[in-house]
């Protein structure tokens, strides 16, 4: 149990190091930049399923630290 446990959180470190930057308008914000503040970026192809398997990967690392 505890060997599945460091499998999926090195998975879910991998994954999250994958996914693109999703915080490009905060710095813009501060620097004063706001051509790219309000539009709206989609998540598509690899993206999409990086992100998916993030997120179910997350719930199975939860649910493991619980019955733990």
């Amino acid at each position: 149990m505890q060997t599945l446990l460091i499998i999926v959180s090195i998975l879910i470190i991998t994954l999250v190091l994958l996914q693109s930057g999703k915080a490009e308008g905060a710095s813009s914000i501060i620097s004063g930049g706001n051509d790219s503040l309000f539009k709206n970026r989609k998540e598509r192809g690899g993206e999409l399923f990086i992100t998916y398997t993030t997120m179910v990967l997350g719930i199975i690392f939860f649910i493991l630290c619980i019955i733990l």
